[in-house]
């Protein structure tokens, strides 16, 4: 099967905005969760991994007209996905070539809807506003930003969703379906989405402890990633150099339960299995696994029953970044991508932060020593979402999955 190449990255979260913003926060072992201070709710006091611009703010970085209807979503991944686009240098690109844009979000513009409600029932003034509710109007706002896409399409996995939209991407291309891919997601934080999460009593009042014995649950967060996916072919055509590769990747649903994985962790399993094997990888290739990690009880165990089943009772080094960035949501699978890439491509895991015990029933605990043996090469990347829909994607740092010389500067 075709190889694909990553050759550019943008990221937004509560960390930082941009690739550089990212890496020095995890680098300095520094979390973005905080008390709520944008989103208007009464759970203000709960710890999320909010980015730290206002919807204002934004809107005047990407000189949008005060007329002009823009929802959060929309917002941060206009953000992220320009990043992308300028690192792979699209932004002037040939017509002839057959770009597609991927997306995965599941709360849209509910942010935005929440507000202007009550003025819709009553005139039409917002009308622009409701409009952009759909998932699907998120996605096209962010494609029409930026124009000539051959192809728009949204995902809606919940957590999966922009792992997902990233594995889609690479079928594209291996397809010859498309000649680049811009995949990712987007999701930004939302009573609708507080209060949901609340009612499943699921959300830590203190900050998130995955993989403690005394986890109490998820810190939401909310953030954007996007990466650009092509050819060695066509990156050579352009004159573009990779910066890793996207190795193998697996979807497994296992169905057990709308919002719990399965005891077992058997779709986790698969999913993991799955990707190292389309990676032509044995399980020992593996040098780090950026874990789903959220915090709960129910996800925290299984994924660790999983690992263990996978990778034997002394997995590679494991860690879970949603005590940086808090838990994304649909956006967690492409943001994590970033942060998977950026740890090959600077030789540094990220570790566990707030991590005191243990849980009993597994064989280890995550990483929180920075230092390693060797040098990363391939890091494993876990997305799970509600319904069982578990996801994970295998990256490979570029020189040793091909060589330098294979690329023009």
């Amino acid at each position: 099967m075709m190889d694909v190449y990553v050759t550019g990255a943008g990221i937004v979260s509560a960390i930082g905005l941009g690739k550089q913003a990212t890496l020095d926060a995890l680098k300095n072992r520094s979390s973005g969760l905080a008390p709520i201070r944008y989103l208007k709710t009464s759970h203000a006091a709960l710890p999320v991994g909010e980015v730290k611009y206002s919807n204002d703010e934004m809107r005047e970085m990407l000189r949008f007209q005060p007329e002009e209807a823009t929802i959060r979503s929309s917002l941060l991944g206009i953000l992220a996905a320009d990043e992308a686009i300028r690192q792979a240098r699209l932004e002037n690109r040939d017509a002839a070539l057959r770009v597609a844009f991927i997306s995965g979000i599941t709360v849209g513009g509910m942010d935005q809807v929440e507000e202007m409600y009550g003025d819709f029932i009553g005139n039409d003034t917002k009308n622009g506003y409701i409009a952009l509710i759909d998932c699907g109007a998120c996605t096209e706002q962010i494609a029409d930003y930026f124009g000539g896409f051959r192809m728009v399409s949204t995902i809606v996995t919940a957590c999966s969703s922009s792992a997902n939209a990233v594995m889609l991407g690479a079928d594209l291309l291996r397809e010859g379906r498309a000649d680049i891919v811009v995949a990712g997601g987007c999701e930004c934080l939302s009573r609708y989405h507080v209060n949901g999460f609340n009612t499943l009593m699921i959300l830590d009042r203190e900050i998130c402890r995955p993989f403690d014995r005394n986890r109490a649950g998820i810190n939401l967060g909310e953030g954007a990633g996007y990466i650009v996916m092509e050819s060695a072919e066509t990156a050579n055509r352009r004159g573009v150099r990779p910066i890793g590769k996207i190795s193998g990747y697996y979807n497994a649903c296992d169905a057990y339960h709308q919002t719990a994985s399965s005891p077992d962790g058997l779709g986790a399993y698969l999913a993991m299995q799955g990707a190292i094997d389309r990676a032509g990888l044995q399980p020992g290739d593996i040098d780090y696994i950026n874990a789903h990690g959220t915090g709960t009880p129910n996800n925290d165990l299984t994924e660790g029953l999983a690992v263990m089943r996978l990778f034997g009772e002394q997995p590679p080094p494991l860690a879970s970044v949603k005590t940086y960035t808090g838990h994304t949501t649909s956006a967690a699978g492409s943001l994590e991508a970033i942060i998977s890439l950026l740890a090959l491509e600077h030789d540094f895991m990220p570790v566990q932060l707030n991590f005191r015990d243990r849980i009993e029933e597994h064989s280890f605990s995550p990483v929180t020593d920075p230092h390693h043996a060797h040098p990363l090469r391939h890091i494993l990347s876990n997305s799970f979402g509600f319904g069982g829909n578990n996801s994970a994607i295998v990256f490979s740092k570029m020189r040793e999955t091909v060589s330098s010389s294979s690329f023009k500067s």
